[in-house]
């Protein structure tokens, strides 16, 4: 994707900003610095860790605009919206380290053997179930295709083995993770 260092310090500093101006922090970002790349309509997704376990994770996993007011809104969300956790506090912000995930547009695919695990994330797709997962996730729990496939299915609320029906839809997208 070819972020260059400054746009993803930029971005870091975006989402940390986003972040502490709920506590009413006034930080912002000069919007004027935006280099193309990050008015670019991208998906990503921001994650929050808090000693090493996951404590918030929101994004897109397609384009809803330029790339630096989706990583403003999504570090938001990861902070204060996601439902598996209760809303960070200003205690806390101190004690979170951030992973923003760019990802690249999804791919439809039509084979499991061009799933590469650790380069390739997961969204499936039947009917009116859906789900996704970030490529780093696979490499962080050490799974094998097959169980990233079922891993997929059941964060969608499918069946595990959903993946094999024909009616489920495969993709594959990449990210650049920093």
């Amino acid at each position: 994707m070819g972020l260059t260092e400054d746009e993803k310090r930029l971005l870091r500093r975006i989402a940390l900003e986003s972040i502490k101006s709920h506590f009413g922090y006034d930080e912002t970002w000069d919007k004027s610095s935006l280099t193309p790349v990050l008015k670019e309509s991208r998906g990503a997704f921001v994650t929050l860790h808090k000693d090493g376990r996951l404590r918030g994770c929101i994004g897109h996993i397609t384009a809803h605009g330029p790339l630096a007011v989706t990583i403003e809104m999504m570090a938001k969300a990861a902070a204060f919206e996601d439902p598996r956790f209760p809303p960070l506090s200003a205690d806390d912000l101190n004690t979170i380290d951030l992973e923003i995930s760019v990802l690249t547009p999804l791919k439809l695919i039509k084979s499991i053997d061009e799933i590469k695990v650790g380069i390739h994330g997961l969204y499936m797709k039947r009917g009116d179930y859906s789900g996704i997962l970030l490529p780093q996730v696979a490499t962080e729990y050490g799974w094998d295709r097959e169980t990233f496939l079922e891993q997929t299915c059941l964060k969608a609320g499918m069946p595990k083995d959903a993946w094999k029906d024909k009616a489920t839809d495969i993709y594959i997208y990449s990210a650049e993770i920093f």
